[in-house]
């Protein structure tokens, strides 16, 4: 297994290393897993599935970040 894969994040390529889920994988680049949606591969990721989806070298996630306002 490779140390590192690489992925596309919003159009942009980018490293991790390999064998994270779906949060470790977030986190890793900068977000809070617990704000934002998640398109994965063309599709919408319910959560229920993140901590058991492995990303994967050549992956394309889609994030926003949500927030919040008065």
């Amino acid at each position: 297994m490779a140390d590192r894969i690489t992925l596309q994040l919003n159009g942009e390529s980018h490293t991790c290393p390999a064998g994270l889920n779906v949060p470790q994988c977030l986190e890793h680049l900068g977000f809070n897993p617990r704000l934002v949606a998640l398109e994965y591969n063309g599709e919408i990721l319910h959560r229920q599935f993140w901590t058991t989806t492995e990303i994967r070298g050549g992956d394309r996630l889609e994030v926003v970040t949500i927030v919040g306002g008065g």
